[in-house]
C-alpha cells in the first residue's frame, strides 16, 4: 500500500509539476507569444518596458501615471504591492497632498479637480493605466509644453484608451506608458 502511494505521488508530481506547466508554457508561446513573453515594448532591439507595468513619469512634458507604492523604487515589478494605507491613515493624506502639490506645480493654471487615481496608488503598485478623466486633467499641460493642438492630443489619448471589457466589465483606461512613447515619436 505504501509503495502504491509513493508511486502516485511521483506520477502526480510529474504530471502537475512538470508536464502540465511545460505544456501550458508551450501552448502560450504558440498561441500568445507576445503576451507569454511579458508584452514587452522593444525599441531598436532593446526592451524598453512592458504594456502591463507602469513607469514613473514626473517630467511635466509627459502624462503622469498613478503613484507606485512598490519598494525600494517605484514600479518595481519584483515587489508588487500597494501602500495598505487605510482612509484614516495620516500618511495617505500626506502622500495625496504631496502629489496634488506636484501636479499643481507642474500646471499652476489648472483649476480642474484632480482625479483620485492621480492621487492614490493602485493595488499592485504597477498599474500603467489612468482614467480618461486623469488623462483629460493633464492634457492641457502636455499639449502646451509639447506644442500640440488639443485635437491632436485627444486623438492620441483615444488611441491608447481601452474600453470596458465585454462592454460592461471595469472602467475605460488609458495606457500611460504607450501614450508617452507615442509622444516621443517624431
Amino acid at each position: 500500500m505504501t509503495l502504491v502511494a509513493i508511486r502516485m505521488i511521483l506520477v502526480l508530481s510529474l504530471l502537475t509539476g512538470v508536464f502540465y506547466p511545460l505544456g501550458m508554457t508551450g501552448l502560450a508561446q504558440v498561441l500568445f507569444p507576445r503576451q507569454a513573453n511579458g508584452s514587452r515594448i522593444i525599441d531598436g532591439g532593446r526592451v524598453m518596458g512592458s504594456d502591463w507595468i507602469g513607469q514613473q513619469f514626473d517630467d511635466p512634458n509627459y502624462f503622469w501615471s498613478r503613484l507606485s507604492a512598490t519598494a525600494p523604487f517605484p514600479y518595481n515589478a519584483a515587489s508588487s504591492s500597494g501602500s495598505n494605507y487605510g482612509p484614516l491613515n495620516p500618511d495617505l493624506r500626506k502622500a495625496m497632498e504631496a502629489r496634488r502639490a506636484a501636479l499643481l506645480a507642474a500646471d499652476p493654471g489648472n483649476s480642474l479637480p484632480v482625479p483620485i487615481d492621480l492621487l492614490t496608488a493602485s493595488g499592485s503598485g504597477l498599474d500603467p493605466h489612468i482614467s480618461p478623466e486623469a488623462a483629460a486633467y493633464q492634457a492641457r499641460r502636455v499639449a502646451r509644453l509639447r506644442g500640440l493642438t488639443a485635437a491632436r492630443l485627444q486623438e492620441m489619448i483615444a488611441r491608447h484608451t481601452r474600453p470596458r471589457q465585454l462592454g460592461f466589465l471595469g472602467e475605460p483606461v488609458v495606457n500611460v506608458v504607450l501614450l508617452n512613447r507615442e509622444l516621443d515619436r517624431p
